[in-house]
């Protein structure tokens, strides 16, 4: 039987928790209500329920020049690029796991000092010039190929892995790459998966190199139209309001209606993929983080 004090405590724990959980979840709460708001009704205010239930918020931004496109643009930047992310990192950090490769330790040092130090924009946009992947799609492949934070958690994953595993693949006469292929890579899914989710997430929100290194409008990502919309909200809606008008039609959209109702577009994604892997992303990043 628990005590006063120990019924008191529950309860004021359980009611701080479920507080904070709200605080977390209202942000993403309202700006799906305000997008499904009737802009000019919205614009007097939103708390609980939408005003005016409408969706000519995404009716008038699924209309915009090239959104369809950058969508699918930033669908397969994600899907391509956290595929390249994961297959050539985790090969990476598996090699450097083996005495057999010539200047393991090197080079893995010369993957960790990357984390801390950047040479900065210039000299990144020079190379990425240099390179050719100026207006081409690679640009956004390539660059994240290998990322240092990812081989310091599947090393330190994999090296707890049993020893016994691969000198049992080896006595049956596989080589490090099938090993690493039917062994190691099934194993190290919990871990995988962690990486899955922040290269995916990084990759769909990133536009900094669309941004500097793309002018071609079939290669514009999502987020980059987005910033663009956002910059320039006034002028969108005063096109798309006109364009009503010549219709016929009476409803009116507002600068904060587009920016919120991109937002939740460029959002939606992301909170359909994370719930499938958060059992992954914690249990892998806890295994990946007990040796430094």
């Amino acid at each position: 039987m628990k005590n006063d004090s120990s019924i008191w405590f529950d309860i004021v724990n359980y009611t701080i928790q479920v507080l904070f959980t709200l605080l977390c979840i209202y942000p993403f709460y309202y700006i799906f209500i305000y997008s499904i708001s009737d802009p000019q009704q919205a614009l007097k205010g939103v708390f609980l329920l939408p005003t005016g239930f409408t969706i000519v918020n995404y009716t008038h931004i699924f209309r915009l020049d090239n959104m369809l496109h950058s969508f699918f643009i930033s669908f397969l930047r994600t899907v391509i690029g956290t595929v390249v992310t994961i297959a050539c990192s985790s090969w990476l950090a598996y090699a450097v796991t083996k005495n057999e490769l010539y200047f393991r330790k090197t080079i893995y040092r010369f993957v960790i000092i990357t984390m801390y130090f950047n040479a900065g924009l210039i000299p990144w946009y020079i190379t990425m010039k240099q390179l050719g992947l100026k207006n081409n799609f690679l640009l956004y492949i390539l660059p994240v190929a290998v990322v240092a934070y990812y081989v310091v958690l599947l090393k330190t994953f994999i090296e707890q892995l049993p020893q016994a595993l691969e000198e049992s693949a080896m006595i049956d006469g596989a080589g490090f790459l099938k090993i690493f292929t039917h062994v190691i890579f099934p194993l190290s899914m919990p871990i995988i998966a962690t990486i899955a989710v922040f290269a995916s997430v990084g990759q769909w929100n990133t536009w900094y190199d669309n941004y500097f290194l793309v002018s071609d409008d079939r290669l514009q990502t999502l987020q980059l139209i987005l910033y663009n919309y956002l910059t320039d909200a006034q002028r969108i809606v005063s096109s798309s309001n006109m364009q009503d008008l010549n219709r016929g039609l009476a409803t009116k959209i507002s600068p904060d209606s587009i920016r919120i109702t991109v937002t939740m577009v460029v959002t939606i994604p992301v909170l359909l993929v994370y719930p499938f892997l958060q059992r992954f992303f914690v249990k892998g990043l806890m295994l990946g983080a007990i040796k430094g």
